[in-house]
């Protein structure tokens, strides 16, 4: 196991001075138990929205070009990918409940941090540019855990609870990454008594060209990937670890792809599409497309409004779509190009 020390980045490094010593305005509004977040990459600033009332109650500075945020098991911490095409070497910090900007994280050689996972008290990530998976410990202020994935454009990741299953995209390849832990025998005389070893197996499974958006079914037992170059959708079975079924789909440039919390449908945005396509899981069919504009990125259900929120980057705005009807109820501005979305559940 690889572990080293991570150094509390100087925010100036990437963030421009102005933007590190900017501070949010006085807090008007505490910041609720149930909080939905969602990123701008133009304006590079984390909102905090009331999910009751659709009412913005703070904005915080984020590094340049953010794309993907999660919050702590608590609630009280959000953390972001600062990307840069792979670039970049950040994950930005914001305290949800003073609803301020702390000091960067500096993933340091792990540049291109992307998607993000919060399993076990830990922050786990994909490092595009560095082709590996990274676990963060906030407690210690560590990368306790490094693995390479071989693959190109490590990108979107899956944690599952018991932290036993990795599943990752990785886009250029058109490849999920299948990681797996597993017990080895003891290791030193006498035969039997030394330690417990633990390490992981990797499977690699070919999928179309340009998989980056994925989900896994509810019951945890497949996988579901949408491949961007060639429009189909790659369905993995867990068990086997192969794909049973590819889908062609015709959903170019897509992006991104969830299950609605009761796992009957599924939907997929894209970039270069004006729609949210939405699957019948069963039947592996289309069964609605919905206008939200000229092109689609995050997808995040909200199974308490029975509604979900879709970050249209092109038109500026979260478009809010009815689960029941699947028809656009309403939209929500927190500024230009918005992508990342995540919730804060606060104890």
């Amino acid at each position: 196991m690889m572990q080293f020390r991570i150094s509390r980045l100087a925010v100036g490094a990437i963030v421009p001075a102005a933007m590190c010593c900017a501070a949010l305005a006085a807090v008007a509004q505490a910041t609720p138990p149930r909080t939905l977040l969602a990123l701008s990459k133009r304006a590079h600033t984390l909102s905090i929205v009331d999910p009751t009332t659709l009412q913005i109650i703070a904005t915080a500075p984020v590094g340049p070009d953010p794309h993907e945020v999660i919050a702590s098991g608590d609630g009280k911490t959000a953390y972001v990918s600062i990307y840069g095409g792979g670039r970049y070497h950040a994950l930005s910090v914001i305290d949800l409940v003073a609803q301020k900007a702390l000091p960067d994280i500096d993933t340091g050689a792990l540049n291109g941090p992307h998607g993000m996972a919060w399993v076990g008290g830990k922050l786990w990530f994909t490092a595009e540019g560095a082709k590996v998976i990274a676990r963060y410990d906030p407690a210690t202020s560590q990368v306790d855990w490094v693995m390479g994935t071989g693959q190109n454009r490590t990108h979107m990741i899956y944690v599952t609870s018991d932290q036993q299953q990795i599943y990752t995209t990785n886009v250029s390849s058109g490849t999920v990454t299948f990681l797996e832990k597993v017990t080895l025998p003891p290791m030193g005389p006498p035969p039997g008594m030394g330690q417990v070893r633990t390490d992981w197996t990797e499977t690699i499974i070919p999928v179309g060209k340009g998989d980056e958006g994925f989900d896994v079914t509810p019951d945890g037992r497949a996988l579901w990937t949408a491949n961007a170059q060639d429009g189909t959708l790659s369905i993995i079975d867990l068990g086997t670890k192969k794909v049973t079924d590819t889908v062609d789909a015709k959903i170019f440039g897509a992006n991104r792809l969830k299950f609605t919390p009761d796992g009957k449908r599924v939907l997929i945005t894209s970039l270069s599409s004006g729609d949210l396509v939405v699957y019948d899981a069963a039947s592996r069919r289309p069964i609605k497309r919905v206008p939200i504009g000229h092109g689609a990125a995050g997808i995040l259900m909200d199974p308490v409004g029975n509604r979900v929120f879709v970050a249209c980057s092109p038109d500026n705005y979260i478009a809010i779509v009815d689960l029941k009807t699947f028809e656009v109820t309403g939209h929500l501005n927190v500024g230009g190009e918005p992508d990342g979305l995540a919730w804060a559940m606060r104890n």
